[in-house]
């Protein structure tokens, strides 16, 4: 009634598991950190933050093996929204230095997201109060 399976299975095991490399949870982890660092780093230079962008790129050499690509390019972001973005880029950063115990990182990370949490207090201090407008008033 029904025909037999003539292929082996997507879901079986492959018979040369060892023939690729894998990498271990650390490692994934060192990846995963060095990217959102290697990100923090892009939004740090646009913002011109030169001291705190070369102390980012200390921790990018030392969990990849060589120094990062500066960035050259700048966008037309205002900084309040750059600085938003740093501050996510950074808390991101800091979960995965936690997971890892990266404590040079967990602090760089953190001390990253208060500057950028100061810088966008700041701005939004000084920034005009939008108009208020009431759903249906005119």
């Amino acid at each position: 009634m029904y025909e037999p399976i003539r292929t082996k299975s997507v879901h079986t095991p492959a018979d040369h598991a060892a023939d690729f490399p894998h990498r271990s949870r650390e490692e994934e982890l060192d990846i995963q950190l060095a990217g959102h660092l290697a990100a923090l780093l892009a939004v740090t230079d646009e913002l011109d933050l030169g001291a705190a962008g070369d102390r980012i790129a200390e921790q990018v050499a030392r969990l990849r093996g060589a120094p990062p690509a500066r960035h050259a390019g700048r966008t037309d972001a205002p900084a309040l929204a750059l600085h938003r973005r740093a501050h996510a880029l950074a808390g991101r950063a800091l979960v995965v230095a936690a997971s890892r115990a990266d404590t040079a990182v967990a602090i760089l990370a953190a001390e990253r997201m208060d500057a950028h949490t100061a810088a966008v207090t700041a701005a939004t201090a000084t920034a005009p109060a939008a108009p208020s407008h009431l759903v249906g008033a005119r």
